[in-house]
């Protein structure tokens, strides 16, 4: 009987032991931080804290997702946009020959130019540097243009490629009407077209929203760090874990190098 009793006894001992050891390892400071930062407002809850701190981290989360996403549909959808538009507007033949017509003195220089675009002939690739040699060998029906992205950036950020554009030419080319010259700047002029300015234009608004879906993506990476290191915090100061604290380190330029978690049972 004494024995039964002792034997109880000690099961009780180690159960009970169980319970505080797994109650410790949810009370670590570690644990509700690895948790917020995989979900921003898990280790809020796990440390029983004020109820609108999981939600601000949750809402966050949620809202920075929202906006990346529709930010870079958005942009998606303007970049097939203006590449449509680019392709619906901008020939290789057309550039060859109003080149000739925009620059009559270095057209040549201006065809080889310090930019190029990618050429496909019967599966054989060259750049639009050859072109003026190429076209005494291949007729324009087997040249074809690469539309890649830097066909789509260069089509509208260089006057090299604006001869590309259906826009009726001003002969001779003066700097208004249907082409005309903008200043950028301090250092440089750029010549444009109506539609030529209406595809940098469309290109530009891609670009920003692509901007703007990023910094979501950075305001995510945010949430998630802020949640975890006051969600580690807080556990750190309701379960007397009280050595916590930033590495410093005067690489970095706010100062800190990490968190330092250092906790005894």
């Amino acid at each position: 009987m004494q024995n039964l009793i002792f034997a109880q006894y000690n099961l009780y001992n180690i159960n009970n032991y169980s319970i505080k050891q797994d109650s410790l390892r949810l009370s670590l400071p570690s644990n509700a931080m690895f948790k917020s930062l995989l979900i921003p407002g898990w280790g809020q809850v796990q440390n029983n804290d004020f109820w609108w701190k999981s939600a601000i981290f949750f809402g966050v989360e949620a809202l920075s997702i929202f906006y990346s996403i529709e930010l870079s549909n958005k942009a998606e959808n303007i970049r097939r946009d203006f590449e449509k538009y680019g392709d619906d507007h901008w020939t290789l033949e057309r550039w060859f020959n109003n080149t000739r017509l925009i620059f009559p003195t270095k057209w040549e220089n201006i065809l080889i130019g310090t930019h190029k675009l990618s050429l496909n002939i019967n599966g054989n690739y060259y750049f639009t540097d050859e072109l003026n040699d190429l076209i005494k060998i291949y007729d324009w029906n087997n040249i074809f243009v690469i539309r890649d992205r830097d066909f789509y950036e260069n089509i509208g950020k260089y006057d090299q490629f604006v001869g590309g554009w259906d826009d009726k030419y001003d002969d001779p080319y003066d700097g208004k009407g249907n082409w005309y010259t903008v200043q950028k700047g301090n250092v440089e002029s750029i010549i444009l077209t109506k539609n030529k300015n209406y595809y940098r234009d469309l290109r530009y608004d891609s670009n920003k929203l692509k901007h703007y879906s990023r910094y979501a993506v950075t305001a995510i990476m945010f949430n998630h760090i802020i949640s975890a290191l006051d969600a580690a915090f807080v556990s750190s100061e309701k379960n007397n874990f009280p050595n916590m604290h930033l590495n410093y380190t005067s690489i970095n330029k706010w100062g800190v190098g990490g968190v330092q978690i250092t906790y005894t049972w």
